[in-house]
């Protein structure tokens, strides 16, 4: 599905075999039983035959590793084209694993519309450790250039951005690490994309995360993270880290996001449907100033979007017609959008980033951003696509200019 009749021309061709791993990688029958679906292994500790001596599976405490964590992470490495994953208690809890890759000194080049509690973590917590951070837009090189320290050790990148949708060329922004900042780790959070639209690691990316809470999960019942890498001492690293920080997920989590990847790619499309529709709508309305969706020719970074993803994903962002009276009006109207944080879920979601996700940065940043109060932020879910414009449309119905 595409937004425009030529798109399908020049974006990336779908991963093949997607569907078939997503269902299957990192899931063998259990030798024992035979149970077709990985078993929900709540174990804490694992018994030794002898003082060091572990049985087959290689297991001796939970925390290090659990064997229904194990398949999700295999499962989530082989989606994202790597050669391992890390599964961790939640997106912020791989963000602050992947930050104790360094250490007080280090500089990092963030993405400016980066998420907010990335934000908050990197501004209000990580800062005080000694780890300096620039926030700058990664569109421009020059911009890239000025900011980049004898001490850079990472970039830290989202495309799309939440929540202005920003894209940004991944092979680029690699190139330029390896011109001007090669010890820096490049990681890309691909949350926005899932795996089934884009994959970092294939265009210059070292690590690869999620919030799973959102599309890689899919059912908003879990919080979640993972992160994939292909490098061996990296992924070393980032596991002694996992272990002796123990932001893990419980065995119940890791169950319910490995059963939520095997429908990721039937998932993916009805978004991805739907959002095209919701998308040509607003671009249309009256009342509504502005709208950024990738796969809108009118997109900023519309080229690189499809040079570097198989699809368009299910997150749109518009601007109102007014002030913060007509965004409430429009937002204590809406009834099958349901008013929460979060995204990436089967259920259609409406965000105030200003007022919610956002809150957390600084408001002279959020204005050079445009996270005002007229920005209003989409999720849309796989419900039927004329009964979710329709539900728009009669929240439109109560926003008077």
């Amino acid at each position: 599905m595409s937004a425009n009749d030529n798109t399908s021309k020049t974006l990336l061709e779908p991963f093949k075999h997607f569907a078939t791993d997503a269902i299957h990688a990192g899931q063998s029958p259990d030798p024992i039983t035979g149970a077709v679906i990985t078993p929900i292994s709540l174990s804490s500790t694992f018994a030794q035959t002898s003082p060091g001596v572990k049985y087959q599976g290689n297991y001796e405490y939970a925390r290090t590793a659990n064997p229904t964590r194990d398949a999700f992470e295999a499962c989530v490495a082989k989606l994202e084209n790597g050669k391992y994953g890390c599964a961790f208690s939640s997106g912020l809890g791989a963000t602050t694993t992947i930050l104790h890759l360094l250490k007080a000194g280090d500089h990092v080049i963030s993405v400016d519309d980066v998420y907010g509690g990335t934000q908050r973590y990197f501004r209000n917590i990580a800062s005080n450790f000694g780890v300096e951070f620039s926030f700058i837009d990664l569109n421009d090189e020059e911009e890239f250039k000025k900011h980049v320290k004898s001490h850079t050790k990472m970039i830290w990148l989202e495309t799309p951005t939440n929540p202005t949708l920003k894209i940004t060329d991944i092979e680029r922004v690699s190139n330029w690490r390896n011109q001007y900042c090669p010890d820096a780790l490049l990681v890309v959070d691909n949350t926005f994309m899932s795996a089934y639209f884009q994959r970092p690691l294939n265009h210059g990316a070292d690590i690869v995360m999620h919030s799973v809470t959102k599309y890689m999960n899919g059912h908003s019942d879990t919080v979640m993270g993972v992160m994939a890498c292909v490098d061996d001492n990296l992924y070393k690293r980032i596991k002694y880290l996992q272990n002796a920080l123990g932001c893990i997920p419980s065995p119940f989590d890791s169950f319910l996001a490995l059963r939520g990847l095997k429908t990721l790619h039937v998932r993916m499309k009805q978004h991805e449907a739907n959002a095209i529709a919701v998308a040509k709508y607003l671009e249309n309305h009256p009342k509504v100033a502005k709208i950024v969706y990738p796969g809108l020719k009118s997109h900023p970074q519309y080229d690189i979007g499809v040079k570097q993803t198989t699809g368009f994903g299910g997150m749109i962002t518009f601007w109102i017609k007014g002030d913060i009276t007509q965004s409430r009006q429009f937002l204590e109207n809406i009834k099958i959008f349901q008013l929460a944080e979060s995204l990436g879920g089967v259920e259609s979601l409406v965000n105030f980033p200003a007022i919610m996700t956002h809150a957390s940065v600084p408001l002279e940043e959020r204005k050079k951003l445009g996270i005002d109060d007229t920005l209003i932020r989409l999720s849309v879910g796989i419900e039927d696509a004329e009964d979710l414009i329709q539900d728009i449309e009669d929240a439109f119905s109560h926003v008077t200019i």
